[in-house]
């Protein structure tokens, strides 16, 4: 098996603590159902920067809100894990990368 980062972008911000708190708990459950496939649970992002090879930088260009680290057959089977994300009720989406061992 492989390793594969899901890469969140975009979504829904929450204005409320009850919007908050429901949307913790969709992620918790979703994370959760993902079982031993789930192999580091992530975290959101918060502030960040493209930074060019002169030292320069500038907002993050990506889009990334936060990531997760699962194990899959295949990159076909990784993105099949995304099914239910929480992000996609935002408008978001979620990008797969499968990590290279080295």
């Amino acid at each position: 098996m492989a390793k594969y980062v899901y890469l969140y972008t975009g979504g829904q911000s929450n204005d409320t603590p009850q919007a908050q708190e429901a949307a913790m708990a969709a992620w918790g459950g979703w994370l959760e159902g993902l079982g031993a496939a789930l192999t580091d649970f992530g975290n959101p992002f918060g502030a960040s920067a493209t930074v060019n090879a002169d030292g320069s930088s500038d907002g993050a260009s990506s889009g990334g809100s936060g990531y997760s680290i699962v194990e899959a057959d295949s990159l076909q089977d990784a993105i099949a894990k995304t099914k239910g994300c929480p992000v996609f009720d935002g408008g978001g989406t979620v990008e797969v990368f499968e990590a290279i061992a080295m």
